[in-house]
């Protein structure tokens, strides 16, 4: 992979920079090429031509920095592949200019594309700055999620507690105990005092950022029946109707998708770390529970209480263990008892009020088209691994939902 970018700083940086690498069984690299390595070519037809003269047939693995596409729209990776047999693809970023899902893009349509790990998206993205600014990647088109960052927020609570970490310092370690460990390090303290120091910082940076939310900003917005598609995914998945279930809601926010779905629910329990959105839902559901608790520390909770598990787009929370989260939902649900996540997967073109989909790459101001299908492909393997059964997805315009049983 840092041979591939390295590659690709070899482009002009009036263009794109792209660079890949093909690598044998051995680890041994077969060839490479980079965007305008030839004069007026781009990286696949310099591939190509080396392929053909080496009578190249297979690799065992292909590096590329970004899935491009060529002048007539098509996947410059969809036409490797079809040229040379790979048992691995890794990929870094989307093309800047790509906006929307095609049929023929290979990442989302076949299943041995790997992603390249944050840090190295960080590096290709530093390449090839000027063109992602320019793109509707570019989150700038939003100002809600351009001016509330949690990793600034906690990392200026942080500071504020006597734990001075830059932003760089939190996004390089965005789990909840890599944090604290690395404020135990710094500072010395006990592991007791750098986890409360942490659970502070990011209980009142949801509190900012989601306790005043403005929906007008959120991709719900430009899908006025998302709560017909939540209704829609609980039918397929469940038979108890949402007023007869006991019903857990994990991740309340401030409250808006919670008063939109459960204000009839009798049995309705709803958790946050953020206290405000809870005193919210308290003010619109008077007959609720609530809990000042993370999704993945739930021991407030007893085992086996529950019908019904909701946390939407709670999952693809920044400093979110996913593992913990699925693991606290097997054990607060009934044997045959449903849980249902959805991941965020689109921001708000506020200027047109059109969805692009994906989530930010943190630490950046970027989304990556891809990175929410991952994200629900992560969280489906976490269920699985709990022993949770019947597992579906179901993409929507603005978000993808899954839902599983208990078994």
């Amino acid at each position: 992979m840092n041979y591939a970018i390295g590659i690709g700083q070899r482009s002009s940086q009036a263009g794109r920079r792209v660079g890949v690498a093909l690598v044998s069984e051995h680890h041994e690299l077969i060839c490479s090429a980079f965007e305008g390595e030839v004069r007026g070519a781009s990286w696949y037809r310099t591939l190509r031509s080396r392929i053909q003269e080496l009578g190249i047939s297979s690799a065992h693995s292909a590096y590329l920095t970004i899935n491009t596409l060529s002048a007539d729209c098509s996947f410059e990776l969809g036409e490797l592949l079809k040229e040379v047999r790979m048992d691995r693809v890794c990929v870094g970023l989307p093309d800047p200019a790509l906006t929307s899902y095609l049929d023929d893009d290979p990442i989302t349509a076949r299943g041995l594309i790997h992603r390249f790990p944050d840090d190295l998206q960080r590096e290709i993205l530093e390449q090839n700055q000027e063109s992602y600014a320019a793109s509707e990647q570019n989150i700038e088109c939003n100002r809600h999620y351009s001016t509330h960052r949690i990793s600034e927020a906690v990392a200026t609570r942080l500071t504020s507690s006597g734990f001075a970490l830059s932003r760089s310092d939190v996004n390089a370690n965005r789990g909840r105990i890599a944090l604290a460990s690395l404020i135990c390090q710094r500072y010395g303290v006990e592991h007791k005092e750098a986890d409360r120091a942490v659970d502070d910082a990011l209980s009142e940076a949801f509190d900012a950022k989601y306790g005043t939310y403005d929906y007008a900003y959120d991709a719900r917005a430009a899908n006025s029946r998302w709560t017909d598609d939540f209704k829609s995914v609980h039918r397929r998945s469940s038979t108890t109707p949402l007023s007869a279930a006991n019903i857990l809601n994990v991740g309340v926010g401030a409250g808006h998708e919670a008063a939109a779905l459960f204000s009839d629910c009798p049995q309705i329990t709803f958790s946050d770390i953020a206290e405000r959105g809870l005193a919210k839902i308290r003010e619109r559901i008077p007959s609720s529970r609530t809990v000042v608790s993370s999704a993945e520390d739930l021991s407030a909770l007893p085992e086996n209480s529950y019908d019904l598990y909701v946390s939407l787009r709670t999952y693809n929370s920044s400093f979110f263990d996913t593992s913990a989260a699925v693991s606290e939902a097997h054990r607060v649900l009934k044997p045959g008892a449903v849980i249902i996540v959805s991941v965020a997967n689109g921001f708000l073109y506020a200027q047109r009020g059109q969805i692009v989909p994906g989530l930010i790459i943190p630490g950046t101001d970027f989304v990556d088209i891809y990175r929410g299908m991952d994200k629900a492909n992560l969280i489906g393997a976490e269920l699985d691994r709990a022993g949770f059964k019947e597992i579906r997805m179901f993409p929507t315009s603005a978000e993808i939902y899954l839902s599983a049983v208990t078994a």
